[in-house]
């Protein structure tokens, strides 16, 4: 929460579907294209037709080359990595990291980098905000969080979610969609909320993550009622508690919403035009806001 200081061919009965070979908690109706293995999304990998397994890939059999003469790829065209889950771990650690220099450095240090329109600051003893040209909270807040309750819900989220998405779209995607949603939940939030209103946490981007997860879902025709029924339960959290700055959480949803339907629906022929340059309109989306804001407040 941020705070305010190939696909199945067709329907299948979920009782019918086989469950991936290396995670027997997980049905799937994708199987591997060389193999036959059943595969979930942070296993598949996309070949030329179809998906493979990870083992079929690593033997080079998907191709009839060796391994390093077609790098694999996963379903929106990222590469495939040995460890799918490695920016969510860094991600992870990059906020545990900051939250220990906010809890060292103390409320100057948090002044200094959470979101903030334009107000006057006790203790820095000045005018701050992005309004005063301060534009990197809006990434900086990214990073910070109120409460150990606060951290620790938003990592185990970004745990959970981030790590399949990740396998799914590949490190480079992945890391966009991140930040770029961060950013849309920052500027909406600067844009509608007070200007004295403080903002912190990496709900914007956490959103993003469940938005575009919701889409990869209905791309590969999965049960869609897990991941609505989470969006749901996060929702009346954020509409229903105090301290809440759901702006962000608004913000982060739509943007993942969007780049996540740009990822694993854009043709193969041109698919990283698509994919980035959606990315590139929703920035331009989050400087707008940001200059329509600013000049509300300057």
């Amino acid at each position: 929460m941020d705070q305010a200081p190939g696909s199945p061919q067709g329907p299948q009965d979920a009782q019918s579907l086989p469950t991936c070979y290396r995670h027997p908690d997980r049905e799937t109706g994708i199987r591997c294209t060389r193999c036959e293995r059943p595969i979930c999304p942070e296993c598949m990998v996309s070949a030329s037709v179809g998906f493979q397994c990870p083992e079929c890939v690593r033997n080079g059999s998907g191709t009839g080359h060796a391994p390093s003469a077609s790098r694999p790829r996963t379903l929106a065209g990222g590469t495939v990595t040995a460890d799918p889950r490695l920016l969510t771990k860094i991600l992870i650690g990059i906020n545990l990291a900051v939250y220990l220099l906010q809890m060292s450095l103390g409320d100057e240090f948090t002044d200094r980098f959470q979101l903030l329109g334009s107000a006057y600051v006790p203790s820095l003893g000045s005018m701050e905000g992005v309004a005063e040209g301060q534009w990197y909270r809006l990434l900086t807040s990214m990073f910070l969080h109120g409460s150990v309750m606060h951290i620790l819900f938003n990592m185990l989220s970004l745990w959970w979610i981030g790590g399949p998405l990740e396998a799914a779209l590949g490190r480079a995607r992945y890391l966009t969609l991140y930040l770029v949603s961060g950013l849309a939940g920052s500027a909406l939030t600067y844009l509608i909320a007070a200007a004295n209103q403080p903002s912190l946490g990496a709900s914007g981007a956490i959103f993003g993550l469940f938005g575009a997860t919701a889409v990869l879902m209905r791309r590969l025709n999965y049960d869609m009622r897990p991941i609505l029924a989470l969006l749901v339960i996060n929702l009346i959290f954020t509409f229903g508690w105090s301290n809440i700055a759901w702006q962000a959480h608004i913000g982060g949803l739509v943007a993942g919403v969007v780049i996540g339907y740009a990822m694993v629906h854009a043709p193969r022929e041109r698919r990283s035009l698509v994919q980035y340059g959606v990315c590139a309109v929703v920035l331009v989306v989050v400087v707008a806001m940001t200059l329509i804001r600013t000049g509300q407040l300057i």
